[in-house]
């Protein structure tokens, strides 16, 4: 019997999380792999790749709870279907109902704290990194909020 290769979601909302996650571009043609973005008008460079779309969320927004409800479902549906080992993510909003419910499967989670954040923590990192299996920060200043991170410098 052949055994499966691990399965890792890498999920980022659109824009520069995008864009850092996808420096990991690697790494995700060493697995069986798939994307989990916001839906935008940008198209993201993942050629080749299974991608599933969440709807974009503003923590501003009057439609932001509804959007992260929609998004659970959303969640829940693409955890269902592609029965991920690892959740890979950057990060924001919308990706976290996506992190949370992986958890609740008993899936791990790697989250990466962004590389735009020197010294103060993210919003979305500071809710995930109770929940994290590993957490990665990128600069060393970060270990400050994040004790149990891991630093290993950027992945630019």
């Amino acid at each position: 019997m052949k055994e499966r290769k691990l399965r890792i979601c890498f999920a980022a909302s659109s824009g520069g999380h995008l864009t850092e996650l996808m420096m990991l571009r690697p790494l995700m043609d060493s697995y069986d792999s798939f994307l989990v973005t916001e839906k935008t008008a940008y198209e993201p460079p993942a050629q080749g790749m299974r991608c599933h779309w969440l709807l974009q969320v503003n923590r501003r927004e009057a439609s932001c709870i509804p959007r992260l409800i929609a998004n659970a479902f959303r969640s829940l549906a693409i955890l269902l279907k592609e029965r991920p080992d690892v959740v890979v993510c950057t990060g924001v909003l919308a990706t976290v109902p996506l992190c949370l419910l992986c958890r609740l499967f008993g899936k791990k989670l790697v989250f990466i704290e962004s590389y735009a954040k020197v010294s103060t923590p993210t919003l979305t990192g500071k809710l995930l990194y109770p929940f994290a299996n590993i957490f990665y920060v990128q600069w060393p200043e970060l270990l400050e909020f994040y004790p149990k991170a891991i630093y290993v410098g950027g992945i630019y």
